[in-house]
């Protein structure tokens, strides 16, 4: 029993050993190397270009007030569509105690002139009516009247400005109804009902009492590097494609290019904008992140070969020629002339015919399998 366990055991190390051994010797010899093959085609290429950036109306107009106050009523939203004269908003006055004193003291002097005037006229009408004065002397009384009067009108008008911001005289252009300037779409009211708001000024900008664009002028603002910038001219058609409206498309045109380049992430990027031809129906809002899309170069109809199968060696780039077939089969390395490349594809312009066949990067085991 003991002697078959021996036999056993030898038997089994002896077949560890020789599949060991045979195991090594297949990894050991070489293996046939195979290569992608490319035949030269006729094609189109074109170099394109990803542009990162927004969507914006071309000008959007900061509606102020005229007075400061505080808002009493709001009568639009963001959102709402407004003509330009529409009521946006009311602002109650809060006047300032210097000017109304002045005001109401300009009202008191010109009751006082005014009372004045008339006792003045009274006397002389009397007089002249008795031609005891001369007609020229009675038309300077009567002139004087006329302009107490005038300035006692000024004087209230000028008091009801201060203290309610409005008079009489000019209520149908009342400084405390806040209109929109321009046609357009309400983007922003950054106020609310009870906020105190200033009049624009020397000394400050003055409170925003809304935003308002024209939606249907938009454009596309981004940034391209300096590396690319030269290669762009104004008119060149561009795609836009917007990051909420993956379904959707647009058409611009590019319209602006910057003379000056701004400093972004330690590279130089020039500003470009173009304009956004809308599509029916496409609800766009101001600010959409947005991608554009546009072709630097493009060849049509040349002559093209994966990039992978070019060599580059300094200046120069080669491809190697498949000479003869099955085990005959060579590779001659061939000087060729290139052209311009999307990065997938690169143009040939001398060294082969579309009837060469090319040698491409070698096929590794998982795509022999």
């Amino acid at each position: 029993m003991k002697k078959y366990s021996k036999l056993i055991i030898f038997a089994i190390v002896a077949l560890i050993f020789i599949g060991t051994f045979v195991f090594l010797w297949q990894k050991s010899q070489p293996k046939e190397v195979v290569y992608n093959e490319f035949t030269p085609k006729l094609d189109s290429i074109q170099k394109t270009t990803i542009i990162t950036g927004k969507i914006e109306p071309r000008n959007e107009v900061n509606i102020k007030p005229q007075i400061s106050g505080i808002i009493t009523e709001l009568y639009k939203e963001p959102g709402d569509h407004v003509n330009a004269g529409d009521v946006i908003a009311k602002v109650k006055v809060i006047p300032d105690m210097g000017q109304l004193s002045s005001a109401e003291m300009r009202v008191r002097l010109a009751e006082i002139n005014l009372k004045q005037a008339q006792t003045d006229f009274q006397r002389e009408e009397n007089l002249f009516n008795q031609k005891l004065v001369s007609a020229d002397e009675f038309d300077k009384v009567k002139m004087s009247l006329e302009q107490a009067k005038h300035e006692k009108t000024a004087a209230t008008d000028a008091l009801q400005v201060v203290r309610d911001g409005v008079s009489q005289s000019n209520a149908n252009a009342s400084s405390t109804l806040i209109r929109s300037t321009v046609s357009g779409v309400i983007l922003d009211i950054p106020v609310k009902v009870g906020n105190s708001v200033i009049l624009s000024n020397t000394f400050n900008d003055g409170t925003t009492i809304a935003t308002v664009a024209n939606m249907n002028d938009l454009i596309f603002r981004g940034n391209i590097d300096e590396t690319e910038v030269g290669q762009l001219v104004n008119g060149m058609n561009m795609k836009i494609t917007i990051g909420a409206l993956q379904d959707l498309k647009f058409d611009a045109a590019l319209e602006y290019i910057s003379p000056k380049a701004v400093e972004s992430n330690g590279a130089n990027q020039f500003e470009i904008k173009a304009a956004v031809k809308l599509v029916e129906g496409g609800k766009i809002r101001s600010g959409y992140s947005a991608n554009a899309e546009i072709v630097l170069a493009k060849a049509d109809k040349v002559l093209s070969i994966p990039e992978s199968a070019i060599e580059f060696s300094g200046d120069s780039t080669f491809v190697y020629v498949i000479k003869g077939d099955g085990t005959n089969k060579t590779y001659e390395r061939t000087a060729v002339t290139t052209g311009l490349s999307d990065g997938v594809n690169i143009e040939i312009k001398k060294g082969i015919t579309a009837k060469d066949k090319v040698r491409g990067p070698e096929i590794i085991a998982e795509d022999k399998e």
